[in-house]
């Protein structure tokens, strides 16, 4: 049974000896193939060849240790994470007793390391600049997200700022003059006393129920502003500058609504219709894309069929060439009936059953395009609770012969209903 209990969550908490259950002292050893929990022995343990369940005196090892430079040459890794831990305990600014806790260290060491490396240090200026520039290419092109007025400025009493801020006062989240200023002013000659007859008692009720539907009102138009962030006006309008004009202005006639909604279904409302041109694009996109499956599918038709090929590659070469077709495709009437379709290798074939296969080898059919078209027919007939002949004709929009053969086969198969 292992005689050690789990380590605590304090960070500051050094971590037992698994030998001798000691409190580990720097460099303490660490085994690297043993673990989780990890396993730790000090240096007296780890030169008696100490052995514990899987654990051998043979493991590869590391050796735990803080005491190298990390800013500064001559400051540890140690005395830098002690530094930190007193400022944290002491408070900024007191450098005696930062100096007191630490024992390795001057007053004027502490201030001049702490100032030098973790105050006035470039590198994590530059640090924090780069983050925030990459935050704001990051939602440059992107949905520009609703931040509320957390902290709003504290501007003096009756500047400029202030009265733009409605007299807000931070430091109370309250307004110098409230909303319905006066409401207050109905309750002051009001007293309740033993004497009252009912219906005096009744009205003065009354006053008290409509004052309590002022306070309700004076909430409702806080709650709005402090939501939407209005408080802070100027960095409410610095963030709907960052949206392009027609947004801008579409932002302007839907601001009334906003209160209805709240802010954060507002403004994705808004986002969603600046988005609107890419919507359009995605459309137009899809729709190439459909036309191109169309031309695959009716390409596949014809490949088997050499003649057949050749005659609809030069009909496109026209067509392409902004010609009338010069050749007409020949049409079934007077020749002989093309061989069903071979469906080994096609795409989709493993997907069909054997009446389906037969029915795509005879209308000559890749399984792919049948599929898509059965899809099709099976959607707009869940939607219409039937369908016509001529529904599916409009739906999939190839040889007339070829979609009545599909269509009697669905409803011979019962996949489909007529309407």
């Amino acid at each position: 049974m292992d005689r050690l209990g789990s380590f605590s969550n304090d960070p500051s908490d050094k971590p037992p000896c698994r030998g001798c259950s000691s409190y580990l002292m720097e460099p303490y050893i660490k085994c690297a193939e043993c673990g989780p929990p990890p396993f730790f022995l000090c240096l007296q343990c780890f030169t008696r060849g100490f052995e514990y369940k899987k654990h051998q005196s043979d493991h590869t090892y590391e050796i735990m240790t803080s005491d190298f430079p990390v800013l500064d040459p001559s400051w540890t890794a140690q005395e830098e994470m002690a530094l930190l831990e007193a400022v944290m305990d002491c408070g900024f600014g007191n450098w005696q007793d930062v100096a007191n806790q630490m024992c390795t260290k001057t007053k004027e060491e502490c201030e001049k390391h702490y100032m030098k490396h973790f105050i006035n240090n470039p590198l994590f200026a530059s640090t924090l600049l780069n983050l925030k520039q990459a935050e704001e290419a990051k939602t440059a092109d992107t949905a520009i997200p609703f931040l509320s007025t957390d902290d709003p400025p504290r501007p003096t009493f009756d500047s400029l700022l202030s009265r733009d801020m409605a007299g807000y006062m931070p430091a109370r989240a309250d307004f110098i003059e409230e909303f319905d200023n006066y409401a207050e002013w109905d309750l002051r000659d009001i007293d309740f006393v033993e004497d009252d007859s009912d219906i005096l008692h009744a009205l003065k009720m009354a006053v008290v129920d409509i004052y309590h539907s002022r306070l309700k009102e004076r909430q409702r138009r806080k709650k709005i502003i402090r939501d939407h962030g209005l408080i802070n006006l100027r960095k409410f309008q610095l963030m709907e500058r960052r949206y392009p004009k027609e947004v801008q202005d579409l932002y302007e006639t839907m601001r009334r609504f906003a209160r209805i909604v709240g802010p954060v279904e507002h403004d994705k409302f808004i986002e969603s219709h600046a988005r609107a041109r890419t919507y359009d694009h995605l459309k137009k996109t899809r729709e190439e894309e459909r036309l191109k499956r169309t031309m695959l599918s009716e390409v596949l038709q014809y490949i088997q069929d050499s003649s057949a090929c050749q005659q609809w590659l030069r009909r496109q070469a026209d067509i392409d060439s902004g010609l009338s077709p010069s050749i007409p495709m020949a049409s079934n009437s007077g020749r002989r009936s093309a061989p069903p379709l071979n469906l080994t290798g096609l795409p989709g074939t493993e997907k069909l059953n054997e009446k389906e296969k037969e029915l795509c080898q005879m209308v000559r059919l890749v399984p792919g395009a049948y599929l898509e078209y059965k899809s099709a027919l099976l959607n707009e007939c869940n939607k219409q609770g039937g369908l016509r002949l001529a529904q599916a004709r409009a739906l999939i929009k190839i040889d007339v012969n070829k979609t009545r053969k599909i269509y009697d086969f669905l409803i011979r198969e019962g996949y489909i209903t007529k309407a």
